[in-house]
């Protein structure tokens, strides 16, 4: 079919959708294959419609096309068996075996026969990889989230799942210009024609004195689209000049590319599949609607839908490796009502000073910024009421800084903080002060933070400022007062663009992308809005702003709706939405007074809700919806027209309020969130004692940030119930800034069984050393793989005291083997176990584990402990092991030869050799950002290689403390920071935190001469604090952000009386979410799980630091020294 004949398609398909030809429109899109109508799919899915499910998809593809087909028709078939086991309509069942399921049998006998086993149960979530299985409405939804990702991943389906950006009616149009024509051309023209036909071309009759007449606007065909509002932009370069003469698009009127994360489950498997929706970087907002509305330019359907990038290939093996879980969640929008939104008051911060800005970190969802009208600038913890850093205003270099701005901080030196906000990964953040500069900082976690750049941008005032990624290049987007708006390299600060223009100051910027469309909008204190692409080509928009003066525009999270909220300067406040495909507002919301006090903010989240700050309350709308949804008061004390944000998720929104302070409001998600944090706060007593030495949430602002009646302003006091409250009658103490903070702080030793919580594992073996240990990415289990090459798996029961089964040392765990009894032991033939270089690597959701104890290295299923496969026989033998993050077939292989093996495990090859370690691997770990692997040798060498291409791209010998003499075989460790972008490399002597891409140290903390060496660490789950142990069986605790020791546990807390003084940990792991709870392996054979005190929830008190803000990254600390003034081994 040609092109002309497949664009008329689409346009009989926008004609039948406009006329309610419903089920025309999905026969026609069926029939000719040339639109995948996702939104119609995930109707007839959610309804269970199975047949016209497969009829539907019969049309693009069949089930043995390919790997991605075949796994979608496995998924919907699988569904349909399970509901009907559900109903217990087993002779459904049976047919559905025999007629559906059985095609499959052919690609993978066992699961087959697992299929047809749960048969023979009386509820089929008695098989445990079905034990999650929720209702059948929730693993609908679940299964949908799977198959869209499949379906975005099918080369089938490609250029398939957008439809084309046409205006409404564009058939009438065509027909209405076809008219036109055909009267222009008629020999006597008459003045208003009767067409009666369209099966033959129009001709008048004859006619004295005819006349051309005017265009034709015929009733049957409708009157003919009016053009946009806005000059055109084209569809590359990203726009053309603004004088093309083309129809208007709209401002841009193509959604954001969505891009997937790797597809789970390329091969076929029972487990049901796991919920991967916080992944999603932007889900798609769904109307309710099961048609499509073709004429809207701006409609979510319309979203091109590229191939994703590094889509993960299956393991080609017999293994199930699909999550087993079903989450009862069901992520429909339509799901959402007013209880999503954060409503609880769950706490109360003090800064001191009034809010001017916040923002939470875009992934550390409780770490909140803050930016006050003196200049401070504050990093709080939410979870436990922890402000972990306060800055006064200072500018870093004067020197550097402009003539006019010295002489304006002489003259009248108080500044005020207009914006802060984190970039897109949380690793840098931007102030934009009321004084020409900007500073960015970047944050390592924590309370570290270090300079990064400091920016003299504007003359006056820096009004607004924002982070954006045009040509994959990290930009800073500031505007001000002197009326421009620029964007800076935020690696280096060099000016990249300006933009002039705006006849009045810049009052904010908003960057947006659509497809391969990068720009910018801005609003100026004159109401005019213009949009600007990073070239020097000028303004592309000009258009009014409701209430012409101060205006923020802000896109839903999925980047589809455009919203903007002024306030003018009588006090008439707006909030509306844009089209954009018309330039023009297309709702505007209801619910403001007739007078603002101030100007109102506001914020959108979870792609449905919109929130304001006005007349002391917080207004919400729903965003389909002009109708004021509720209003809340958060318990009073709220300013007339307070600061909001929410955080990524939607579960909290931090308040400003009158007194200086934040409320941070909370939904039911949100309230569980903070009570899994609650363990990291002190517990009430301790604050209470501590109260006499130093401040609850830090230490006290400097001059500057006192009020301004002299007085310090008033810190939160805690109750005995743990409850923090702001009391701001009572009078404030006043704390000597010039005590030695050093003698105020402790080490927190643990020296008894009653100071801590720990629990040993019970084994039915005679187990030799531990060798390796790990949790299962559940939490659920821990794996321990000893010397003798025996696996040993704990699982903790689910019971009243334990209800979702999670890790903890309040229960004790079973060790589990399956029915047979078998046991997963690796293969040790012609090998002395003892000697043997132990490994092992556990796939991402907990299916299968790859491990070797110097032979072959073995593939064991996970649920019945069966051996899949051998492979790589020793020598050399394999020494360590890690999976591509991208790629389950590729597997990186430490080897004792000193060489690294890049295998292809579903071609059984190997790929790549790398080489460049002098002895044995020791360590290996990618960085899904970066792109590298980083790996370290018992040569005490580091190197990164590159995953492109496997070239070696730099290598460094590890520091080594003056005197001492690592031994001739040292191992050294690395692992990734949860940023990716730094790792820690662990050694006999040394913790190192590495910058990846240089390769240089940023911290180090080294062991005395004399103190014991360390036997193995590893970063906690939030990559907040770092876990070792030593040689004297000691287990120290150090802040992950300057390596700063906060707690020792001495091996009496956890050992028996007669514990050997030969016996210590050998391994340490981590629990992967809770960041309190770790477990260490001995070389006895024992297993312990250690967690602090309920009643500390954490483990030691961090060092205070000058300011509260810890030392910065920017050196290592000298080998040789402790890497800070604290108490060492």
């Amino acid at each position: 079919m040609s092109s002309l004949s497949r664009e008329l398609v689409f346009l009989i398909l926008q004609f039948l959708d406009e006329e309610k030809f419903k089920e025309a429109v999905h026969k026609l899109e069926q029939e000719s294959g040339f639109y995948f109508n996702l939104k119609y799919f995930e109707e007839e899915v959610h309804n269970g419609n199975w047949d016209e499910v497969e009829r539907y998809l019969s049309g693009f593809t069949k089930v043995d096309d390919n790997r991605y087909s075949m796994k979608i028709f496995f998924e919907i078939r699988k569904q349909k068996y399970l509901e009907s086991l559900d109903k217990h309509d087993r002779s459904k069942a049976v047919d559905i075996l025999v007629k559906d399921l059985k095609v499959f049998a052919s690609f993978n006998e066992e699961l087959f026969k697992e299929i047809t086993h749960l048969l023979t149960l009386e509820n089929f979530r008695e098989n445990e990889q079905l034990s999650k299985y929720g209702d059948t409405k929730s693993a609908r939804a679940i299964m949908l989230l799977e198959l869209k990702k499949l379906i975005e991943a099918n080369p089938l389906f490609r250029e398939k799942l957008q439809f084309p950006n046409l205006k409404s009616s564009r058939l009438r149009t065509l027909i209405n210009q076809s008219l036109n024509w055909q009267h222009q051309l008629c020999k006597n023209p008459r003045p208003n024609p009767d067409i009666k036909t369209l099966f033959v071309d129009h001709s008048c009759g004859q006619q004295n004195g005819a006349h051309v007449p005017p265009p034709i606007n015929n009733p049957l065909l409708g009157t003919m689209p009016k053009p946009g509002g806005f000059p055109p932009l084209g569809a590359h370069g990203p726009f053309q000049p603004t004088g093309v003469p083309a129809p208007l698009a709209g401002w841009m009127s193509n959604p954001s590319t969505i891009t997937h994360p790797a597809v789970s489950g390329a091969t076929i498997g029972l487990n049901a599949a796991t919920s991967q929706s916080p992944l999603l970087k932007h889900p798609r907002a769904s109307t309710g609607n099961p048609s499509v509305d073709y004429q809207s330019a701006d409609s979510d359907h319309i979203s091109k839908r590229t191939r994703p990038h590094g889509i993960s290939n299956e393991v080609n093996l017999p293994v199930n490796i699909m999550a087993a879980t079903y989450p009862g969640q069901n992520h429909n929008q339509l799901m959402y009502n007013s209880d999503d939104l954060p409503k609880t008051v769950a706490r109360t911060l003090i800064q001191g000073s009034n809010i001017m800005s916040m923002d939470f970190h875009p992934i550390q969802q409780t770490v909140l910024l803050v930016g006050t009208d003196i200049g401070d600038i504050a990093l709080w913890d939410v979870g436990s009421r922890e402000r972990l850093v306060l800055k006064n205003f200072k500018v870093w270099e004067i020197s550097q800084c402009s003539a006019s701005l010295q002489t304006s901080l002489v003259k009248e030196p108080g500044v005020s903080v207009n914006r802060i906000i984190w970039c897109p990964d949380g690793s840098l953040f931007g102030v934009a002060y009321s004084r020409h500069i900007i500073q960015i900082y970047s944050f390592n976690g924590g309370d570290d933070l270090k300079h990064h750049l400091e920016i003299d941008a504007h003359v006056g005032g820096v009004n607004d400022l924002a982070f954006s990624l045009p040509n994959k290049q990290l930009s800073v987007i500031t505007c001000g007062d002197d009326k421009t708006i620029k964007v800076w390299d935020a690696i280096h600060g060099t000016l990249q663009f300006t933009f002039e223009g705006h006849e009045a100051a810049v009052y904010s910027v908003c960057p947006h992308y659509k497809e391969n469309i990068q720009f910018i909008f801005s609003t100026a204190l004159d109401g005019k809005i213009k949009a600007w692409l990073y070239d020097n080509q000028g303004s592309r928009v000009d258009y009014d702003a409701p209430g012409h003066w101060c205006t923020t525009m802000a896109y839903s999270a999925d980047g589809t709706r455009l919203f903007s909220c002024g306030t003018s300067k009588e006090g008439d406040s707006y909030i509306v939405e844009w089209n954009e495909s018309e330039g023009a507002v297309k709702r505007t919301y209801q619910g403001f007074r007739k007078r603002s006090m101030g100007v109102v903010q506001f914020d959108t989240t979870k792609n449905r809700f919109l929130a304001a700050g006005d007349e002391f309350v917080i207004k919400f709308w729903d965003m389909d919806n002009v109708n004021l949804l509720t209003t809340i008061d958060a318990e009073g004390g709220l300013q007339a027209s307070p600061r909001i944000r929410f955080n990524k998720e939607g579960t909290l929104l931090a308040v400003s309020t009158n007194e200086g302070g934040i409320k941070i409001l909370c939904n039911s998600d949100g309230l569980r969130l903070l009570r899994a944090l609650e363990n990291r706060s002190y517990d009430s007593s301790k604050n209470v004692s501590e109260s006499l030495t130093k401040p609850i949430i830090s230490p006290m602002p400097s001059v500057a940030a006192t009020t301004s009646t002299g007085m310090v302003p008033s810190m939160p006091i805690s109750a005995m119930n743990g409850e923090t409250r702001s009391l701001v009658d009572v009078k404030p103490r006043i704390i000597d800034e010039s005590m030695d903070k050093s003698k105020i702080w402790k080490l927190t030793e643990i020296n008894e069984p009653a100071q801590c919580r720990s629990l040993r594992l019970g084994d039915n073996l005679r187990s030799s050393k531990i060798s390796r240990l790990i949790y299962t990415n559940s939490g659920i289990a821990l794996l321990a793989l000893a010397s003798n090459a025996i696996h040993m798996l704990w699982k903790w029961p689910r019971s009243d005291r334990n209800s979702i089964g999670k890790a903890t040392t309040n229960v004790s765990p079973q060790m589990w083997q399956p029915p047979s009894g078998i046991m997963m032991t690796n293969d040790i033939v012609d090998i002395n176990s003892e000697e043997a270089v132990s490994c092992f690597a556990l796939s991402k959701n907990d299916s299968y584990v790859m491990s070797a104890s110097g032979g072959k290295i073995s593939l064991f299923n996970m649920m019945t402990f069966k051996t899949m496969t051998t492979f790589m026989p020793s020598p050399p033998a394999a020494t360590f092991l890690a999976f591509h993050p991208q790629d389950n077939n590729i597997i990186a292989i430490g080897m004792d030869d000193s060489t690294i093996q890049i295998y292809n495990v579903r071609v059984d090859e190997v790929k790549s050799k790398l080489r460049g370690h002098s002895k044995k691997i020791t360590g290996l770990a990618f960085s899904n950002v970066l792109n590298v692997l980083v790996s370290s040798g018992a040569d005490s060498q580091l190197f990164v290689w590159g995953t492109d291409g496997w070239e070696k791209q730099k290598n460094r010998f590890l520091q080594i403390p003056a005197g001492r003499t690592p031994a001739t075989v040292s191992e050294t460790r690395v692992q990734f920071h949860q940023d990716q972008m730094h790792f820690l490399a662990v050694h006999e002597t040394q913790l190192a935190i590495y910058e990846t891409m240089k390769l240089e140290c940023v911290k180090q903390w080294v062991c005395r001469e004399s103190s014991p060496s360390i036997s193995h660490a590893t970063f906690s789950c939030d990559s907040q604090l770092v876990y070792a142990s030593f040689t004297d069986a000691s287990i120290c605790i150090f802040n992950a952000s300057n390596l700063r020791l906060r707690c020792r546990i001495n091996p009496a807390a956890y050992s028996p009386a007669n514990f050997s003084t030969s016996v210590y940990p050998l391994v340490i792991a981590a629990h992967p979410t809770e960041p309190s709870q770790f477990a260490i392996g001995l070389t006895d054979g024992a297993v312990h799980v250690m967690e602090p005190l309920e009643s500390e929830g954490k483990w030691g008190v961090p060092q205070p630091s000058e300011n509260g803000s810890a030392s910065s990254m920017s050196t290592a600390t000298p080998a040789g020294n402790s890497g800070s003034d604290q108490p060492q081994r």
